[in-house]
């Protein structure tokens, strides 16, 4: 039997049950559909972390203070970075464009009539704004003597010098922290949301002005000159690895701990990504999975109605064979049905997957990129299940009696 009859007998066949070949498709599109819409939805997450980490800057170091083990048999101790370690790196490291640290907490701000609640006070180091790639528009920004001081100073994300002064040039104003007063030195240019941070709605104070007036008192007894997270900016001319083994031999030496036992972590921005990428990938293989789940589903589907539709044409079977076709011919003719039904639902579920990872994307806050592999990947399985699920019945129908076929009513 050439293949062009064989489709044009599989989808005479088919089309006998119109609504009923409908609903055995209906598995399968709604498996590859799956499929393209969950990958989309996780590779659009992903896509959406690394470009925000990457907003960062890519020349970022991060060093965290972490747990370690002080000798054999000595319990987890906590990684201690120290004030003093910025200044260090700051010093003694070639190739650093700037060292910075920082602390946040909310108070209420107020400027003449204008009170504004929840406000996150960011306390930082004068290289605060190279490092995170922050311009001043007007003004200045807090200088190592204003921080030394803790002189009560502040400089203004643009947001908030917006909602506090209006049009008013904030310059010289006075604003009100909880209960401090703050001399306005400086306003800096919109940055927007990067890596869900704001900062055109942060004020911006020196860090030791934090401790001082900020934070509660047994937090800055208990925390000390302790700091969670160092963040170095790499000079543009200078190597990246050089700089992290500089960093890492200097605060190894500086906390008395050797290269086996540090206490605490180098991070780049490279590095995250990739934690964030297998994180995500493994996600994403396990959503591939579930939405897989529907294909199986889908083939039971299509071996049920497969197995009922050769009881319903065992005469026409049996008539077949009675006029020449060989149980290969029969087998053939079963399994064409039974892969033109996934072929045809994979293609009407690609369609639906792409229009669905699109639509989920306008409608919702999440973005949804779509992943050629998932089509492929979700389309060629809707051939497979097809083919492994349509195996049986055509099998069955292959080895059916013609003489006992042609007695069936």
């Amino acid at each position: 039997m050439i293949v062009a009859e064989l489709i044009h007998v599989a989808w005479k066949s088919l089309l006998v049950n119109k609504l009923r070949s409908l609903l055995t498709m209906l598995g399968v599109i709604i498996g590859v559909a799956a499929v393209i819409v969950m990958i989309s939805i996780s590779a659009g997450t992903e896509a959406e972390i690394s470009e925000a980490i990457n907003q960062l800057g890519s020349n970022l170091v991060f060093i965290q203070g972490s747990m370690f083990r002080g000798g054999p048999g000595q319990r987890l101790q906590s990684g201690g970075l120290k004030m003093d370690d910025v200044a260090a790196i700051r010093e003694r490291i070639s190739g650093v464009a700037g060292v910075t640290v920082d602390q946040q907490t909310t108070a209420i701000v107020k400027a003449g009539n204008v009170t504004l609640e929840d406000i996150t006070i960011l306390g930082s180091t004068p290289d605060y704004a190279e490092v995170r790639d922050l311009i001043v528009g007007s003004g200045r920004f807090f200088t190592e003597q204003d921080n030394e001081r803790a002189q009560k100073v502040a400089v203004l994300g643009s947001d908030i010098a917006a909602e506090l002064f209006g049009s008013a040039n904030p310059i010289g104003q006075t604003i009100t922290v909880g209960n401090t007063k703050l001399a306005v030195i400086g306003v800096m240019e919109p940055k927007g949301l990067v890596s869900g941070t704001n900062f055109d709605e942060m004020v911006f104070v020196p860090i030791k002005l934090i401790f001082k007036k900020f934070m509660p008192s047994f937090v800055a007894r208990f925390m000390g000159d302790n700091v969670r997270q160092i963040t170095v900016a790499v000079a543009e001319d200078a190597d990246m690895s050089s700089v992290i083994e500089q960093i890492t031999i200097l605060l190894a030496k500086r906390h008395e701990v050797t290269l086996n036992s540090l206490d605490f972590n180098v991070l780049t921005q490279e590095d995250i990504i990739t934690t964030q990428e297998s994180t995500t990938s493994s996600f994403r293989t396990l959503l591939a999975w579930v939405a897989g789940v529907s294909l199986i589903v889908g083939g039971i589907g299509i071996m049920n109605i497969m197995l009922v539709s050769v009881t319903e044409r065992t005469r026409e079977i049996g008539l077949r064979q009675a006029l020449g076709a060989t149980p290969r011919d029969i087998q053939i003719q079963f399994l064409s049905e039974a892969l033109i039904l996934s072929l045809l639902g994979g293609l009407i579920g690609v369609l639906a997957g792409i229009g669905g990872a699109i639509l989920f994307g306008v409608l919702s806050d999440m973005r949804t990129v779509i992943v050629p592999y998932s089509i492929v990947l979700s389309f060629t399985s809707a051939a497979v299940v097809g083919i492994f699920f349509g195996f049986l019945p055509a099998q069955k129908a292959a080895q059916l009696d013609p003489i006992e076929a042609l007695r069936h009513d």
